[in-house]
């Protein structure tokens, strides 16, 4: 497809956008998961038990993300993206910080909101920057490198916030998290200009979607209802079991808060830059221009990774518990950017932001609502009356390892009619 002149991309404004996006999204994943860090010395503080500390920790941010999400999609599918997603960063920023400031259950609970709020302005729009700095068939080598901010932003909320948190107490953490998001903020506003919209696409859309027939096409669109919920799953999956991984290995080990952070921390940070660098370059493959072939490689990593996510919590030995850890906790980095990329081509130019939002909705129901809270549960439940321990959150855990095959049957099934969705979406399998 040609481009017209005035809706040229050039190479240094797309790979910039790309990175500042990038970095964007780590810092949203370090705020959202600094929490599972020092989760333990905050329920210790506070006096909680593990339910109650994951309805603290975890519900309340996925609360308002979930519910501001929409409306804030759908006003970036009709306004300047760029704005949005620097005012989230800002808002989201400086109400990390005053989590680290809270002195008590009700700060830290409206800490939490005040987050929620901020990051639902974050991945939509982000997404929506990047899909008209790229084609289509180049889009989810694109979004897979968006993904680095994923497993960077966990090393950020994992190692270095272990750290800090072990030197300086928990609510440093908070700090080193918070400020510099504020900064981040400021240069996506100064830095960044808005695209037009669609640019690099087959139809040109400059509709404003209304938000009932946004609603309506993805749920026609039967391959991007099935990318969307595999997503999700996946997000119950694998990030539900990392929620809870600091807290386990400090019971079930013996592990201090900076030893538990560092276990996980690397692996988050090499594996998962690995995985997610690999995950851009084979993206990039000419043979995975036909989004076919994605979902069916998306459904043979995941349904492998999870044979190890069972091992890694049914084991006694901490060494074994590693291994498994390093095969699975990379994998969970595998999906976001491809599912993002799908999600994305499976929708028309105005509408990508909602798109998002709607993905970007189930996987957060999912991960931050669900999957503490379920686990939270179970771990009470299996303890009884002698209160939750190693023991218990190690059932806990079992039952939610499994939910990985799960993610595997909506692949399967988002395959057999993702080529006509695409095309019915101006982005055809080229």
């Amino acid at each position: 497809m040609s481009v017209p002149r005035s809706h040229a991309v050039s190479s240094v404004e797309r790979w910039y956008v790309l990175i500042v996006m990038c970095v964007v999204y780590a810092i949203n994943i370090a705020a959202r998961y600094v929490v599972t860090t020092v989760f333990e010395p905050i329920r210790l503080e506070l006096k909680l038990t593990d339910s109650g500390a994951a309805l603290l920790t975890g519900v309340p941010l996925a609360l308002f993300y979930v519910v501001f999400m929409i409306p804030i999609a759908w006003l970036a599918d009709r306004s300047n993206r760029r704005n949005i997603v620097a005012a989230g960063l800002i808002i989201w920023s400086a109400f990390t910080v005053f989590c680290g400031m809270a002195q008590s259950y009700l700060q830290f609970l409206l800490g939490r909101f005040g987050v929620g709020f901020g990051e639902a302005g974050a991945t939509p729009p982000s997404a929506s920057l990047v899909s008209d700095c790229f084609p289509a068939a180049r889009r989810p080598m694109a979004l897979s490198i968006f993904a680095l901010g994923a497993p960077i932003g966990a090393w950020l909320g994992a190692d270095v916030a272990g750290r800090v948190a072990q030197d300086h107490g928990w609510r440093a953490a908070f700090y080193a998290l918070g400020v510099p998001g504020v900064v981040l903020g400021a240069l996506v506003f100064l830095t960044i200009r808005e695209p037009k919209r669609g640019r690099l696409d087959t139809i040109d859309a400059d509709a404003r979607p209304h938000l009932l027939r946004t609603l309506a096409f993805v749920w026609h669109q039967r391959a991007a209802f099935h990318v969307i919920m595999g997503s999700g799953v996946c997000c119950l999956w694998g990030w539900g079991l990392v929620f809870w991984t600091p807290t386990y290995l400090l019971r079930a080990f013996g592990l201090d808060v900076a030893q538990a952070g560092a276990v996980t921390g690397n692996i988050h940070l090499v594996g998962g830059i690995v995985a997610t660098a690999a995950t851009a370059w084979f993206m990039g493959r000419p043979s995975l221009r036909d989004p076919r072939r994605i979902l069916r490689t998306l459904a043979w990593v995941i349904g492998l990774a999870t044979i190890p996510s069972l091992i890694a919590y049914w084991t006694p030995s901490l060494a074994l518990a590693k291994v498994m850890f390093w095969l699975y906790i990379p994998a969970i980095y595998f999906f976001i950017g491809p599912c993002m990329a799908l999600v994305l081509n499976l929708a028309p130019s105005h509408m990508r932001s909602m798109f998002t939002a709607v993905s970007g909705l189930v996987g957060n129901i999912f991960n931050l609502m669900v999957a503490p809270q379920f686990v939270g549960f179970l771990s009470d439940w299996f303890a009884g009356a002698r209160g939750a321990d190693a023991v218990s959150l190690r059932l806990a855990l079992l039952v939610l390892a499994p939910t990985g095959f799960w993610a595997v049957w909506h692949f399967i099934l988002a395959e057999r009619t993702v080529a006509a969705d695409q095309e019915r979406a101006g982005c055809a399998v080229l």
